[in-house]
């Protein structure tokens, strides 16, 4: 063997045998649901191609005493994410675009600069690494900041402007670092969609339909929700339980933020921008559909070169503000690692969230995807829930 090789794992030693895996993730659940840090969730988690967990516990709507079902509808936030870079990884397959491209001749009326006023340059592959120098209104301080100032959307509240309009006003704010320098979760994936639209000559919608969601016989995934009825409430950690969210929520994620701006009605509202980073609704199954076709390879949307490219470290060893031990890919945090996370996933795996209350994994040494969906937001995404479950299905 060359001294340049790569050491091949040894077979795993980790057991993932169904009735034991679902006993452990179910006390987990029960426990989280019994501490009302949760209503309701649905769980479910694949291994080498084979579902071998599902439940959908608690509530979907408390106050309706309407249980959980698989098929609920969820705002999905950042799980829009991983789903709208895959559509433009589409197009990367399709010859339509290049990753290296310069995003300008497709956007215009966009145009970043930086904190000196220079003009800057943005391509395709730093929108979807998030190397872009963007960042997120939310994540500015709660005396005010550029995008704040420009009335940015950050694709989460019920504004009534439009998405060009939208990276106009994003146009106004200064890049925070010359794009590639530096790393910064970013509404660089709304900024995205617009290229995603533009080279497709569609709208947003209309190209996640045609690119990703219809391939895969996919009917629930949308800017728009399918069945009113299916949709699950949203609600808030509070004490002594969470409570049902208002119109409107204000929420420093981080303390001296602006805070995030949730307003649930937003999926309701026809008028409301497709928000590539944060906009669709969906199902915890058919969101899993589509985690399983890229942990297989790809087919029949992305060649599986596209896929690993997707799934490799694009940040180098730039460190990732409360991401330790994870570099960013193409759409999704990628595990460099393991120690250095706290967290028993191998090195190499998929790791993202959403804000409404949902976290997700994929374990491509282990052939294993998680997707866990709840209407509890930030319990689900960041809690101490999501680190009981990724435990109970290691058996740690």
């Amino acid at each position: 063997m060359s001294v340049n090789e790569p050491l091949r794992p040894l077979q795993s030693l980790r057991s993932f045998e169904p009735v034991e895996l679902g006993s452990r993730v179910d006390a987990v659940l029960e426990q989280t649901l019994h501490e009302q840090r949760l209503i309701g969730a649905v769980v479910l988690v694949a291994h080498r191609g084979k579902l071998i967990y599902h439940r959908a516990a608690g509530l979907a709507d408390r106050e309706a005493q309407l249980p959980m079902h698989e098929d609920a509808l969820f705002l999905l936030s950042s799980v829009s994410k991983p789903i709208t870079s895959v559509a433009a990884l589409v197009l990367v397959a399709k010859g339509k675009i290049k990753l290296d491209d310069d995003i300008s001749q497709w956007l215009p009326y966009f145009k970043p600069t930086l904190g000196d006023g220079q003009p800057a340059t943005i391509t395709v592959s730093q929108l979807l690494s998030h190397t872009a120098g963007l960042t997120y209104g939310f994540l500015e301080s709660d005396q005010g900041g550029p995008y704040r100032d420009a009335g940015v959307s950050d694709g989460l509240d019920r504004s009534d402007i439009s998405l060009e309009e939208n990276l106009r006003r994003l146009s106004h704010a200064p890049l925070l670092y010359k794009p590639g320098s530096g790393w910064g979760y970013s509404i660089a994936t709304d900024v995205l969609g617009a290229l995603i639209a533009a080279v497709n000559g569609t709208s947003l919608a209309e190209a996640i339909d045609e690119l990703v969601t219809r391939p895969l016989a996919l009917r629930d995934i949308s800017f728009r929700v399918s069945e009113v009825s299916r949709l699950s409430p949203a609600y808030l950690n509070d004490q002594p339980q969470p409570r049902r969210m208002n119109e409107l929520e204000v929420i420093p994620v981080f303390e001296g933020t602006a805070g995030i701006r949730l307003q649930p009605t937003r999926a309701l509202d026809p008028q409301a921008y497709n928000s590539g980073g944060s906009g669709l609704v969906g199902t915890a199954g058919e969101f899993l559909h589509l985690l399983e076709t890229l942990r297989k390879g790809g087919a029949p949307l992305l060649p599986k070169a596209l896929v690993d490219e997707m799934g490799s470290n694009q940040t180098g060893e730039l460190e990732l503000d409360n991401w330790p031990g994870r570099g960013f890919g193409l759409g999704f945090t990628v595990l460099k690692d393991p120690a250095a996370a706290q967290t028993a996933e191998s090195a190499g795996s998929w790791r993202l969230g959403g804000a409404y209350g949902h976290s997700w994994f994929v374990d491509l040494a282990e052939q294993l995807t998680v997707v866990a969906f709840t209407n509890t937001a930030f319990e689900g995404m960041s809690g101490q829930f999501t680190v009981d479950l990724c435990n109970a299905v290691y058996g740690q």
